[in-house]
């Protein structure tokens, strides 16, 4: 009997362990709180769109964060979301007419074949920005590439304004294809509820060309021509009938793999390469030993002859041609060209502006009565690694099972997570309890 009653406890003791560390369920009712999500649009640059792959396409808007938002808040009421939508069976395309890029198998100049991202197909679908899918208006006005300059720009979307004075992707949404605006076409829908993730593609346009062409927007400046008047003027204005909102801050981009998977000390040399690149190099005082070293750049201010060795901290773009790398020398005897690398004071002056710029938008946020999404401190936990479900994610180059395929933009995952991220600031701020997404439902990279 005593050997019953002593299984009995033992057993109950055990249960209640087992189930102190089942999940609680959030039984909450989801709720809309404060905020009334009747009419919703979402305002952004390529992650708002769905950008991804290095390419705008059906899939990819699907899955951008303004409709994995619109969603969510569908779930606490009636709720519209249209998006200037490709068709699925079109292939996609980017600004420069490339396709959206997959994993696939590549050989490179040494004969090597391993995956690698490669084009869907040779040219992408450039019918896409020559047609407007305009007839009622939308409620996801993502623009890749947007900048905060650019909201009120008549006709940024006609492209007899010339190269760099027009956007071909708000071209296929503009009410007005002429003189058509993005915030005066985001005010037409008459907002009661919106989320704002501006100044991101801001600094992201000058960082991928390695700070060698165009200038950051200035941080202070009237609407149109500095970042705090046009956020000002763009929060004013989409408040002013008492619409509530998120505003979103804006990481720093260099953390992402198109700045950070190629080491800057990645130049391994054997003896015979040592030899022949210090007959070339000593005499300007630089040398090489076996093994890493590091690469060699273009640096105007570098003495006489404008060349020098990279220093830890110093970045390298996933733009650089690694078949020139491999095969033609370029990085030792041909040094890496400015557009392709991001120096210590070019470093400097971008993540100053991106603290200037979140300075901004905080402050815009709190003038207006907004919730604030922290996206810097969220990509800073993505990139020392978060677990999401058991699974582990992380901002490394196809691996992290976050990023898309071009190394600067979230993949469906990546959005799925940073919306979650929206929504928390959100619920938080107005006493809502929107749900959260469930993220293993979106995919990350596909394998071949």
């Amino acid at each position: 009997m005593r050997n019953k009653i002593s299984f009995l406890i033992i057993a109950c003791f055990l249960l209640t362990i087992f189930s102190s560390c089942k999940p609680k369920i959030n039984s909450k009712e989801p709720s809309a709180g404060e905020i009334n999500a009747a009419r919703f649009v979402s305002v952004g640059g390529a992650l708002t769109a769905g950008f991804m792959d290095d390419a705008l396409f059906s899939s990819g808007q699907e899955n951008s964060i303004g409709n994995i938002f619109a969603q969510q808040l569908g779930l606490i009421g009636n709720l519209e979301f249209l998006q200037p939508l490709i068709q699925s069976t079109d292939i996609g395309c980017n600004a420069d007419g490339k396709s959206s890029l997959i994993l696939g198998y590549k050989t490179d100049c040494l004969g090597v074949t391993s995956l690698s991202p490669v084009r869907t197909s040779l040219l992408g679908d450039l019918a896409l920005f020559q047609q407007n899918n305009y007839t009622t208006g939308f409620h996801n006005f993502g623009v890749p590439g947007l900048k905060a300059v650019e909201l009120t720009q008549n006709g940024l979307g006609n492209s007899s304004n010339g190269p760099g004075n027009f956007n071909p992707y708000f071209a296929r949404m503009a009410s007005n294809s002429t003189s058509g605006q993005v915030l005066e076409d985001v005010l037409s829908s008459n907002a009661t509820f919106f989320s704002f993730f501006v100044g991101m593609d801001e600094v992201m346009a000058y960082a991928k060309k390695g700070a060698a062409i165009g200038n950051l927007t200035p941080v202070f400046g009237t609407d149109g021509n500095g970042f705090s008047g046009s956020i000002q003027n763009a929060l004013n204005k989409l408040t002013v009938n008492g619409a509530k909102g998120v505003v979103a801050n804006i990481p720093d981009v260099t953390a992402l793999p198109f700045f950070t998977t190629i080491p800057y000390n990645g130049l391994n040399l054997t003896p015979d390469k040592v030899a022949s690149l210090n007959q070339i190099y000593n005499p300007l005082g630089i040398s090489f030993q076996v093994g890493a070293n590091p690469f060699i750049i273009e640096d105007p201010t570098a003495g006489g002859f404008g060349v020098r060795k990279m220093v830890p901290g110093e970045l390298i773009l996933l733009s650089a041609p690694l078949d020139s790398v491999k095969c033609f020398q370029m990085g030792s005897v041909f040094p890496f060209r400015n557009e392709f690398v991001l120096t210590i004071s070019e470093l400097e002056e971008i993540r100053n502006a991106t603290q200037q710029y979140n300075t901004v938008l905080e402050i815009q946020a709190a003038e207006n009565n907004l919730a604030l999404t922290d996206v810097e401190a969220f990509y800073q936990k993505l990139a020392t690694g978060i677990v999401y479900n058991g699974i582990g994610l992380n901002l490394k180059f196809v691996s992290g099972g976050t990023v898309s395929l071009d190394g600067l933009t979230l993949n469906p995952k990546g959005n799925a997570l940073l919306t979650n991220e929206f929504i928390k600031s959100v619920n938080n701020k107005y006493n809502a309890t929107i749900p959260l997404v469930d993220v293993t439902k979106y995919r990350s990279t596909y394998f071949p």
